[in-house]
């Protein structure tokens, strides 16, 4: 019989492309003997696994196809855990292991970086960001109904109209001739300088173009991005098989009670904050099933930790007290996960973005306390079964005002917070404001990529508390905890936003 599954093994791996040595022959055959009467399935798994790596070679030997079959058993072990338990459910993300795909104009296809990435770019990373931004929109954009007939109507040398097929970063540019006359027509959203734009208007006699209509580039449906995308995974999770799909969304359809709660502006340095953390705390703990994760949304200090901040070390124990909360509630220490994402003022190399975890030091105290806690960066991902979610915690809504350059249009809302969730959706970018306002790691600018659209997008801001459904994607702000003692319970099952407040 063994004999059988090697030449089995042998067959389907040459008929893949693939060589093999003994080493690697004897760990694919350890796995397989797991699965009795399901070997043919159990290396057809292994091998759509193996076809999704970045091998060095084609030829497989041990090193190649251990971490495959480790990640495949975990996914097994994963698989037999009760569906109420959701520690296997639930993948955090940090940004700097999000993978970086570039789109290939030419070609017309993404690929993936290969390679480390340095924080330091070379000058020409700058105009990298600039041009990545515009090309992922500009492909997304080509694929819209309204832009697939031809740049110019047939007509247009009689009514000098034309309508631009292609997107152009026009704001901002103020002194080029084509972005000249007066804007009679805006669409929603925030229209920033390098923020990408489609306009419609006029070709002046004198050569100046004259927008009639200003607009960001048109969202695509999430799943016709993923057909396109042809199974990459921007996201950071790592692909999925359809059998694995299925029966993830399967155990997602009975999650129904698996909740997350998220809090942003947490003063630990505060006792009034920390009393009333103490009770929200008290609240989850005796409810009959616990959350499956708690956020805890920066910043965790009353004062900005900048060079003149001379308290880490009591801002260590504070973390540390936490810990003790925390440790001292065993259903929620035992049963539910603590993310911990950084605000723009907590301590750090820099304010430039993704900014990166909190420093061990401060949180080591915490972590012998509550070993589930998971400190991650900001922005963070998290997958919830087959559901993407996308936490960012930065005072965006004010700054994105105050650098805006045309008033935003009031004929469809007047609400700002739905405004800026238009803004980032469809600029495909969770923070489009210029550089010198936010300034982003030149290659490390991806993270920050929205594409394809995720299921959820949490803004932890310290403006009111917002929820807001735009095109299928559930934004919502859980507001301050610190100032107006707001948090949320989310349930990813439904999609439900409940706001709560002390």
């Amino acid at each position: 019989m063994s004999g059988q599954i090697r030449k089995k093994i042998e067959r389907k791996l040459k008929i893949r492309g693939y060589g093999l040595k003994m080493d690697g022959l004897e760990e694919i055959l350890s796995f397989v003997n797991r699965f009795q009467d399901a070997e043919d399935e159990a290396m057809d798994l292994l091998l759509d696994h193996l076809d999704h790596q970045s091998l060095k070679s084609s030829i497989i030997d041990k090193e190649a196809v251990h971490p495959v079959i480790s990640l495949l058993l975990e996914a097994e072990a994963a698989e037999e855990e009760s569906p109420s338990s959701s520690h296997s459910s639930i993948r955090v993300v940090d940004a700097f292991l999000v993978p970086k795909f570039r789109y290939d104009p030419i070609k017309k296809h993404f690929f993936q970086h290969t390679g480390s990435l340095p924080i330091h770019g070379e000058a020409s990373a700058k105009a990298a960001l600039y041009r990545d931004r515009f090309l992922l929109l500009s492909q997304r954009v080509s694929r819209d109904h309204h832009f697939i007939k031809p740049a110019f109507d047939t007509d247009a040398e009689n009514s000098q109209s034309c309508q631009l097929s292609t997107i152009q970063s026009l704001v901002g540019q103020r002194g080029k001739r084509w972005v000249m006359g007066v804007i009679s027509q805006l669409e929603d959203g925030f229209f920033t300088e390098n923020t990408i734009i489609v306009a419609e208007g006029e070709m002046l006699s004198e050569g100046i173009f004259q927008v009639i209509t200003c607009g960001f580039p048109p969202l695509e449906n999430r799943d016709k991005s993923l057909k396109v995308l042809a199974g990459h995974d921007f996201f950071g999770c790592g692909t999925l098989t359809k059998e694995e799909t299925l029966r993830l969304a399967d155990l997602e359809k009975r999650a129904v009670n698996d909740m997350f709660v998220i809090l942003s502006d947490i003063y630990l340095d505060n006792e009034q904050v920390m009393e009333k953390l103490e009770i929200v705390l008290d609240g989850f703990e005796n409810v009959e099933i616990v959350p499956s994760l708690f956020v805890f949304m920066g910043d965790f200090c009353s004062h900005p930790c900048n060079l003149s901040f001379h308290s880490f070390s009591s801002l260590r124990l504070q973390f540390g007290k936490l810990g003790q909360m925390i440790a001292a509630r065993p259903r929620l220490k035992e049963q539910s996960k603590f993310l911990f994402v950084p605000g723009p003022n907590d301590p750090g190399p820099s304010t430039v973005l993704p900014r990166c975890a909190l420093p061990k030091y401060l949180t080591e105290e915490l972590q012998k306390h509550v070993p589930n806690a998971i400190f991650s960066s900001n922005p963070c991902r998290v997958k919830f079964y087959t559901q993407e979610i996308v936490f960012f915690r930065q005072d965006l809504l004010y700054r994105m005002r105050r650098s805006c350059l045309i008033p935003p249009s009031t004929e469809e809302t007047d609400d700002p917070f739905e405004h800026l969730v238009a803004t980032i959706t469809h600029q495909s970018h969770l923070c489009p404001l210029p550089l010198f306002v936010q300034p982003i790691i030149w290659n490390y600018d991806h993270c920050l990529h929205l594409y394809p659209t995720p299921h959820t997008i949490v803004l932890g801001d310290k403006s009111e508390q917002k929820a807001f459904k735009y095109t299928g994607i559930t934004c919502f702000n859980p507001g301050s905890f610190s100032d107006d003692s707001t948090f949320v319970a989310y349930r990813p099952c439904s999609q439900e936003v409940e706001f709560s407040a002390l």
